[in-house]
């Protein structure tokens, strides 16, 4: 079981709406913003029936192993901070699950955390009523996985061998996303930016696919924080969409 009443002691003044089972916390949070909800205001569940992936696809939201979780975030110039939204949100993960559990993760730009060149972890953002939800969903204790995804999919727990504390690790989440949100307001995205690339094996120097076909070595991030490709024809090219494979 979840201890969400552990959870909210150690967040006091925080919204947080707990679900044992709910389809997705996405729409969940986009209600609560259109609604007027303050920025930090977060949804957790501990099983989703319908988990939402990045491009419509599904997240396996197995019951009360992993971490399903949607905030609200609220900016002053939303537009402007809104494309690097995703990696610091993926920078936030991976220091929350090192924190928590003393696993390093990679990060695949723009979204997916790995261990071991299998995802651990996913991030999806959306705009919302002048606010950004950023979804994350987390494989805690996960002991196994669907046929169709042992192949590139882990869990903290598969990773280390050991039990972890999903209520240690969601509020360790959210201190972390507060620091990455104030971070981006007050210094904008040069750090950021800087701190996604040092934190990231794909971000410069790796030989990828993209996921419209593209293939090249990884150049580094332009000044949005869009990866940068550089093809086997020479040419340089920015991926404004999707994410990319290793070859």
């Amino acid at each position: 079981m979840f201890d969400i009443a552990w959870v909210r002691s150690q967040l006091p003044g925080r919204r947080v709406d707990w679900y044992e089972s709910i389809g997705s916390t996405m729409p969940e949070a986009a209600a609560l913003a259109m609604a007027g909800a303050p920025s930090g205001t977060a949804v957790v569940a501990g099983m989703q029936t319908s988990g939402l992936g990045r491009h419509g696809r599904n997240w396996h939201s197995a019951a009360d192993t992993g971490l399903y979780v949607s905030v609200i975030l609220r900016f002053p110039q939303q537009a402007e901070h809104f494309p690097a939204l995703t990696l610091a949100a993926g920078l936030a993960a991976q220091e929350a699950i090192h924190l928590s559990t003393g696993i390093e993760c990679d990060i695949r730009w723009p979204n997916d955390l790995l261990v071991e060149d299998r995802k651990c972890a996913g991030i999806l953002t959306q705009a919302e009523s002048g606010a950004a939800i950023v979804g994350i969903g987390i494989n805690v204790n996960h002991a196994e996985f669907p046929e169709n995804l042992r192949e590139i999919a882990t869990s903290l727990r598969l990773a280390s061998g050991r039990v972890h504390s999903r209520e240690q690790l969601f509020v360790q989440l959210l201190r972390s996303l507060d620091l990455r949100k104030e971070c981006l307001i007050a210094e904008g995205l040069p750090p950021l930016l800087r701190n996604f690339a040092a934190a990231s094996s794909y971000v410069r120097g790796r030989r990828v696919t993209t996921d419209d076909g593209q293939v090249g070595v990884t150049a580094g991030l332009d000044a949005s924080g869009f990866l940068l490709l550089r093809r086997d024809s020479g040419a340089l090219t920015r991926v404004l969409a999707g994410g990319v494979r290793p070859i």
